[in-house]
């Protein structure tokens, strides 16, 4: 399976280096010149919602016709430096100093301005449920992956600029992010500064860079802080060990990746706090995670009760999961047998990774971000683990 994944990796690596590292993404429809000059649907919600919805859903990929154009996503290039830094600590005798260089330049580049800190958010407007977010909005999902890039960086190469990055990150957590309290004087930071929504993986994203950024500098503050979003956050677990998405009511589901989000950040600020309170949480959390959204035949559920639609984000995840929690050698079968499954039906002759599987068709449209970014990661945390 190793060389299986190699090759999946190199076809891959090979697929985004071609596309220059830009291209579309789900929840790009928005970016429609089309319906840019359409203001009566323009500045509806409703229309926006379906709008996107549509251009997500639909497996034909009908962007060109509607003026939507490929183009860098920040999250995306995140990743993108987080794989060459993995690639990096391989020591192939490959030299990646300059696409590290390059990815820091451009992330700098796309910084939102006007905020506490350095941030990020999206290269479209976005129109979801709970909220409506503009273009480059800062959210902390996006943040909290960027600024864990550069301290990816930072610890490959002692530079401290990227710490510098990183650390300015958090005053934009600390700062500018909305607060939902519980009785516990415990809280959940929000998505973005412009919404109150509590979504546990990204207040987990959050307590996890806190941490992170206090391993390297000392401050107390910020290991208070972001134990209380854990708090938070592990008092909401269910007793079965899952969480659901959000506390809103259109928020209930339980799924595959957000969950592996949550296990992830649990660990890692355990790790670098120091703090082992959540051990259990961890456990229970693992345990309904790796028995419930995986299939004997290597097929990763989105949902605890539903197989399909596959996303390709699941099996990503996986890897990063079992990389993040130690579990690597422990459930190395699984892992090969859901990528295996993975790059079988879900890789394209030419490199990239679909979107999804439904029972009766695919999604082949081709995500920079969504797909082929985590993808790229994913295999790359294998190949450092086997190494």
């Amino acid at each position: 399976m190793s060389d299986k994944n190699k090759e999946a990796f190199r076809i891959l690596h090979n697929y985004c280096v071609d596309e220059g590292y830009k291209g579309y993404d789900p929840y790009d429809g928005l970016n429609s010149t089309v319906f840019q000059s359409l203001p009566l649907l323009n500045r509806n919600k409703y229309a926006r919602l379906v709008w996107i919805q549509f251009f997500k859903l639909f497996p034909l990929n009908l962007r060109k016709l509607v003026g939507i154009k490929k183009e860098y996503n920040p999250k995306a290039l995140g990743l993108f430096l987080s794989v060459y830094c993995n690639l990096s600590e391989m020591r192939t005798g490959n030299d990646y100093s300059d696409k590290i260089s390059f990815f820091h330049k451009q992330l700098l580049s796309l910084i939102s301005l006007n905020w506490s800190g350095a941030c990020w958010g999206y290269n479209f407007d976005w129109q979801a449920k709970a909220f409506y977010q503009p273009k480059h909005t800062p959210t902390v999902v996006a943040t909290s992956f960027i600024s864990n890039a550069f301290l990816d960086a930072y610890e490959l190469t002692k530079s401290p600029e990227y710490l510098e990055i990183a650390r300015s990150s958090c005053d934009f957590i600390i700062k500018d992010l909305n607060r939902t309290w519980d009785s516990n004087g415990d809280f959940a930071f929000s998505y973005s500064p412009l919404d109150n929504s509590v979504v546990f993986n990204a207040s987990l994203l959050a307590s996890r860079l806190l941490a992170r950024v206090y391993e390297k500098t000392k401050e107390d503050n910020l290991l208070s802080i972001a134990r209380k979003s854990v708090s938070f956050c592990c008092n909401h677990q269910k007793t079965d060990g899952s969480w659901s998405y959000g506390t809103a009511d259109f928020h209930r589901w339980i799924d595959n990746f957000h969950t592996g989000y949550n296990l992830e950040c649990i660990s890692d600020y355990m790790k670098f706090s120091g703090d082992k309170s959540y051990e259990n949480n961890l456990r229970k959390g693992f345990d309904y995670y790796i028995n419930t959204f995986f299939t004997e035949k290597g097929i990763s559920k989105y949902y605890n009760n539903s197989v399909y639609p596959v996303d390709i984000h699941a099996p990503a995840q996986l890897v990063i999961t079992l990389s993040k929690l130690n579990k690597f050698e422990e459930y190395r079968a699984l892992l090969d047998n859901v990528l295996g499954w993975t790059i079988e039906n879900m890789q394209s002759p030419k490199g990239y990774f679909y979107y999804r599987k439904n029972r009766f068709y695919k999604s082949r449209i081709s995500y920079m971000r969504w797909a082929q970014a985590w993808m790229f990661y994913a295999l790359s945390e294998y190949l450092l683990n086997i190494e």
